[in-house]
């Protein structure tokens, strides 16, 4: 790794930033792409990486950081479907347009290949689980729109440009340095910064809806492999999650402490990721068991 360039979109950002600290850790070049929107946080900074403060939509500033990179990770985004609701067109130009804007970078600037962040989101509610790669995509928000647009913009990159490229669809990405107040684990960091608060636990609707919930380790993991794998490259879309869903009460049961039922909100009330594709294609398969990623999650924010 010591002679390969790696840049991040997004590297100020919780995978972003785990991302860029397993490169760094390695011996690459690591450059961070961050307009600091979601913040800085001392815990997401290392030395040794070069940031630049830059918007991806700024394609001229963008493109000189890009040029001549091995790997592009692109996880910048602005997410929270919530918060594309309420933002339609402001989300829809930094995460379509952006990635565009990126993508082009890396054409133009002869990378070798583009990991995108891809969402489960694109999936929205499908009649049947797990949910496979090949399931029309029903994006029931801006931000799963956006997210599946960004998918057929890195296919269509590999098919018209040649730019390799591969697609990760996310599934509910936790773990350590989240943001309790982010877009990732959100029902997880919710439940443990009110638990550290001495507050209820808020569950929306009856808790029954469940996610897959992968830990960021694993996604990291499954960047590098993506990066690097033969078999990938023509802006394939792969599934990245456990295999395995839980509700948002279990999860509740397994941070422990009171809870209290608030309105339901729009969203699917299912996910279960099929990684047989990424166990295929990737040599991918998940190594954290929910349960061992909470508990590290209580023991670092000292809750019994």
């Amino acid at each position: 790794m010591a002679k390969k360039k790696i840049v991040v979109t997004g590297g100020a950002g919780f995978i972003g930033s785990h991302i860029a600290k397993t490169y760094l850790e390695q011996g690459a070049d690591v450059h961070v792409v961050d307009n600091y929107a979601g913040g800085k946080r001392a815990d997401r900074m290392f030395d040794g990486v070069t940031y630049h403060e830059v918007d991806i939509r700024d394609y001229d500033t963008l493109a000189p950081v890009i040029a001549g990179a091995d790997y592009v990770f692109h996880e910048a985004a602005l997410p929270r479907v919530q918060f594309s609701i309420e933002n339609p067109e402001l989300t829809f130009s930094v995460n379509a347009g952006g990635t565009i804007s990126v993508l082009r970078a890396a054409h133009e600037g002869k990378v070798k290949r583009v990991v995108f962040a891809a969402s489960s989101s694109a999936y929205g509610d499908q009649p049947t689980l797990p949910l496979m790669e090949d399931m029309p995509a029903m994006p029931k928000s801006p931000y799963g729109l956006q997210k599946y647009v960004s998918e057929l913009s890195c296919k269509l990159w590999s098919e018209v440009y040649g730019l390799q490229t591969v697609a990760l669809r996310y599934f509910n990405v936790y773990g350590p340095g989240f943001d309790p107040e982010g877009a990732y684990a959100l029902v997880i960091g919710k439940f443990l910064k009110q638990r550290m608060e001495g507050t209820p636990m808020t569950i929306t609707g009856d808790g029954t809806q469940t996610r897959d919930f992968t830990h960021v380790s694993d996604v990291v993991r499954a960047n590098m492999l993506a990066a690097e794998s033969a078999n990938v490259g023509h802006g394939e879309v792969i599934n990245i999650g456990a295999g395995r869903n839980a509700t948002v009460n279990q999860i509740a049961e397994l941070i422990g402490g009171e809870s209290v039922h608030i309105a339901p909100r729009l969203e699917p009330h299912d996910t279960l990721a099929d990684n047989s594709k990424a166990r295929k294609l990737l040599g991918w398969e998940p190594t954290v068991k929910l349960e061992d990623g909470i508990a590290e999650l209580k023991k670092l924010a000292n809750l019994s």
